[in-house]
């Protein structure tokens, strides 16, 4: 539980560096689209992988919800 704590604070941050927003937008927008959520469930996956692919992945995400 704790690893995906820490890794739900990167992609924050993550996110934050390259979208240019403060913590708060990033977890405001998280909320809303469900990412955090998404993060827990698909954590085995997402953790291996590099941060401009997951901050892509986030984009794709909140992408789709969005349309739904």
């Amino acid at each position: 539980m704790a690893d995906i704590i820490k890794f739900k604070a990167f992609c924050i941050e993550r996110y934050r560096y390259e979208h240019r927003l403060s913590g708060k937008e990033v977890v405001e927008l998280f909320l809303q689209y469900g990412v955090f959520e998404y993060i827990s469930s698909f954590y085995d996956v997402l953790h291996s992988f590099g941060d401009k692919y997951i901050v892509q992945d986030i984009d794709l995400f909140i992408a789709a919800r969005k349309t739904a």
